[in-house]
C-alpha cells in the first residue's frame, strides 16, 4: 500500500482574499510607491547615476581646464595690470557706447583671465570691457579661465583679440613689442614682432617694426602718440635714425603740452632737421594765428596755413574776404 504523501501548510500567501480572489504578496521588499521594486535595480539605478555624475564633473573639470567654462568672478579679484596692455588711448566716445550696451544688454563676450595665487585672476583680454564694468559699478564680470603655456603665449593672446576687435594704431602695436621685449617675454624685437603679430601681412609688420624707434625714443613724451599717421611715423622714424640729437629735440620743443594732435606734428616737424624732411620750408617757425591754424612765418611772395581748423569750409570764407578786401 503506497504511503500518502504529507501535505505542507497552506502558504497563506495565496489564501482566498476577503474580495473572494486570491491575495498575492511580493517576495521583495515593498519600496515607498505603491509598487515593488527588484533591489538589482535599484542597484544598477544608483550605478548609472553614479557613473552620469561623475562624468559630467569630469567634463566639467576638464571644460574649466581648457578655458571652454564662463566663470562669474568678482571684478576686485581681477589684475588688470597682470600683462603691459597694446592699448595706449582709450576714446572716450566708445567708452561710453560700450558702457550703454552693457547696461542695457549685460556682458555678452566674456574676458579672458588666468589663475594666479591667492584667489585671484590676471588678465589677458578684455581690458575695455573690464573697465566699462568697472564704472557701471558692477560687482561681477563673466571670464574663461585660459591656461597659456608662459608669457609669451599670454601676449600673443591678447594681441589676437585686440587685432580682432580694436583698431589700434602702428604705433600702439610698437609698443607692446618693444613693453614685452623689455619685460623678458620674447629674446628680441624682431622676434616678439614676428610672434606677436604671426596673422598679419608681411607689409603690416614691416610698418608696424617701422614705428618701435620712435616708441623707444619717445615713448611717455608723445600726447597724442596714436593719433601719429603712417606717413608722419616714418618720417619721424628717418629723422630719429638720421640724428641722434632728434629725440632730445622733439622732447624739448613738446615740454608744455599741444591742444591737439595736429598742434604737436606741428611742433614735431619744427625740432627736425628740414634736411631729414626734404623741405626747406621747415626753416621757419609756426606761429598759431587761430585756434587750430597755425602759420609759418610768411617770405617774398608765400603764406603757408596750416591745421585742424584749415578745412574747405575756412578756405571758402578765406577766398571770400580776400577778394572782398582786393576790391
Amino acid at each position: 500500500m503506497a504511503k500518502r504523501k504529507r501535505l505542507t501548510p497552506a502558504n497563506p500567501e495565496y489564501l482566498p482574499s476577503r474580495e473572494g480572489g486570491l491575495e498575492t504578496k511580493s517576495i521583495f521588499p515593498k519600496t515607498s510607491g505603491s509598487m515593488g521594486s527588484a533591489p538589482i535595480s535599484a542597484v544598477a539605478g544608483d550605478a548609472a547615476a553614479t557613473a552620469a555624475l561623475a562624468e559630467l564633473s569630469a567634463e566639467m573639470t576638464n571644460a574649466r581646464a581648457t578655458g571652454r567654462m564662463v566663470l562669474d568672478v568678482p571684478l576686485e579679484q581681477i589684475d588688470a595690470g597682470h600683462l603691459v596692455r597694446d592699448r595706449a588711448h582709450v576714446d572716450e566716445d566708445d567708452m561710453e557706447s560700450l558702457i550703454e550696451s552693457l547696461s542695457q544688454r549685460g556682458q555678452q563676450t566674456p574676458i579672458e583671465v588666468v589663475q594666479l595665487e591667492g584667489q585671484r585672476y590676471g588678465l589677458i583680454s578684455g581690458w575695455r570691457r573690464l573697465e566699462a564694468l568697472k564704472r557701471l559699478k558692477a560687482e561681477t564680470v563673466l571670464a574663461f579661465l585660459r591656461n597659456p603655456q608662459d608669457g609669451a603665449d599670454a601676449y600673443i593672446s591678447m594681441v589676437e583679440e585686440n587685432e580682432i576687435r580694436a583698431d589700434l594704431s602702428f604705433y600702439e602695436r610698437a609698443r607692446i613689442v618693444v613693453q614685452a621685449t623689455a619685460q623678458g617675454v620674447f629674446a628680441s624685437e624682431k622676434h616678439a614682432l614676428k610672434a606677436l603679430f604671426k596673422s598679419s601681412p608681411r607689409a603690416r609688420r614691416s610698418k608696424i617694426g617701422s614705428f618701435i624707434p620712435v616708441v623707444r625714443a619717445l615713448d611717455g613724451r608723445l600726447q597724442y602718440p596714436h593719433r601719429l599717421t603712417e606717413k608722419n611715423g616714418l618720417t619721424l622714424a628717418k629723422a630719429l635714425q638720421a640724428d641722434e640729437t632728434a629725440a632730445d629735440k622733439v622732447t624739448k620743443i613738446l615740454l608744455g603740452g599741444s591742444p591737439d594732435a595736429q598742434s604737436e606734428w606741428s611742433k614735431i616737424q619744427r625740432a627736425i632737421k628740414p634736411k631729414t624732411l626734404g623741405s626747406a620750408r621747415l626753416e621757419t617757425d609756426y606761429a598759431e594765428v587761430a585756434p587750430g591754424v597755425q602759420m609759418l612765418s610768411p617770405r617774398s611772395g608765400e603764406i603757408v596755413l596750416s591745421g585742424v581748423n584749415v578745412t574747405p569750409e575756412f578756405e571758402r570764407r578765406l577766398l571770400h574776404w580776400l577778394r572782398k578786401g582786393a576790391r
